[in-house]
């Protein structure tokens, strides 16, 4: 492959070029190409040849993309997408051209931008939207070859901007989509500006299917450097105002008519911020932002409410049987609503006091009970404790003082294995049974 002559690669683009005249000719004069098969063989084979040469040889792409292969290639996959046929020739030609594209591009700046220049946006809105998915990939993959921190921002044109609509299109139609969940999580998630403007176009359903690869995004367990966290942080932000801004969609997830779009992107908000707000670092800027521990208090109220005036998703239930209940969206809602109160609590005195002054421990306490609809309630309900009285004295003694007036017992506190006590003034939150 490296010893291969400049003249092999001359040759095949003149059996290109001339394949593209042929076909440009035969729709022109409105006649039948007679030999389309074999125009579209040749075409498949010249593309396995360039593509299988340039995988991972400099020297090869260098001379490709000198030598015009890059522009001409652009082309003839504007012209094959204009043949209304679905044979597998046709599908044959394009799939390889994809491939030589994205192998050209590997690892060469150069070949990328060359083909930024010649393909964007019209060939990869043209791509992303073709039916068959094998096409879809490759175009895919070259996208995500391409793209860089600079044409990231090309996407927020508004006449740029369904490229990146069509990517999340693709990923929640073909979830197997390896190379548009790359696009997103590696590339577009890491400008903020476009992920606001992305998040306003879309729909419902969209947004739920941003909010996951978001969430998969931030629940990785890898270091991140100061530019990613800066920009995890625009993010917590942004989805922090949306969730304060629709979290009482929520309460429609009471009826028992089905799952509410707006209502799943609540969910999916909740769940984003959670994992957000388990970042130390990140955790510093959610805890000051205005309104966000009112938000998540008052929608705990407001869901522990409705569960208590109606049978519903939001009212403690044990021994569920019904394979509709254990599936909904909102399992584990209130937990999770207790999960973001506590991190926001974490050492922060004022946040402490806050949960205090909205009435908002003995809220958390008397959700304290076995329920099946959030299963994991009562550990976070300990966790939110622990951080809402480490080292606030306040907190320990209003705790002290509803043990003392048996208020606790209602709130099932023995029933899940714990109880309260006071040591060297101190309030304890230990398990039965610990010494």
């Amino acid at each position: 492959r490296e010893m291969a002559e400049e003249s092999v690669f001359r040759n095949l683009l003149e059996v290109l070029v001339s394949a593209s005249s042929e076909i440009e000719r035969a729709y022109k004069d409105s006649c039948e190409l007679v030999d389309l098969d074999t125009c579209l063989l040749l075409i498949a084979e010249c593309f396995r040849c360039l593509r299988n040469a340039c995988v991972e040889c400099a020297r090869n792409q260098h001379i490709m993309r000198n030598l015009g292969l890059i522009s001409t290639s652009v082309h003839l996959i504007k012209l094959l997408h204009g043949i209304q046929i679905q044979e597998e020739l046709l599908l044959s030609a394009l799939r390889c051209s994809l491939q030589f594209l994205g192998n050209i591009a590997a690892g060469n700046v150069e070949s990328q931008n060359s083909i930024w220049k010649c393909a964007f946006p019209d060939l990869f809105l043209t791509c992303l939207t073709y039916s068959d998915e094998k096409i879809v990939a490759y175009c895919c993959m070259v996208l995500f070859t391409c793209l860089n921190s600079e044409k990231v921002r090309e996407l927020l044109d508004p006449g740029n901007l369904t490229v990146a609509l069509h990517v999340l299109k693709v990923y929640k139609e073909q979830l197997e989509s390896e190379w548009s969940f790359l696009i997103v999580t590696d590339h577009l998630l890491k400008c903020p500006e476009l992920v606001k403007t992305l998040y306003a176009k879309l729909s419902n359903q969209e947004r739920v299917t941003l909010l996951e690869l978001m969430l998969a995004k931030v629940s990785e367990d890898n270091p991140v450097t100061g530019e990613e966290m800066n920009v995890f942080i625009r993010h917590a932000e942004f989805l922090a105002g949306c969730f304060q801004e629709k979290c009482e969609a929520v309460l429609k997830l009471t009826s028992a008519a089905g799952a509410d779009e707006e209502a799943l992107v609540t969910i999916r908000l909740l769940d984003v911020l959670c994992e957000m707000t388990s970042n130390s670092k990140q955790l510093e800027h959610l805890q000051v932002l205005p309104g966000l521990l009112d938000t998540a208090i008052d929608t705990l109220r407001l869901t522990h409410h409705a569960g208590q005036q109606a049978v519903n998703i939001f009212t403690a239930t044990r021994a569920m049987t019904g394979e509709e209940e254990i599936s909904h969206p909102a399992v584990n809602f209130k937990s999770h609503l207790i999960r973001l109160i506590g991190n926001l609590c974490y050492k922060n005195k004022e946040n402490q006091n806050k949960v205090h002054d909205l009435d908002g421990i003995f809220l958390i306490l008397d959700n304290c009970r076995i329920d099946d609809n959030n299963p994991f309630v009562n550990q976070w309900a300990v966790f939110a404790i622990r951080n809402l009285t480490e080292e606030n004295e306040r907190n320990q003694e209003l705790i002290m003082q509803m043990d003392d007036e048996g208020l606790l017992d209602s709130c099932a506190l023995k029933s899940m294995g714990l109880e309260v006590e006071k040591q060297d003034g101190k309030l304890i939150l230990r398990s039965l049974g610990e010494k």
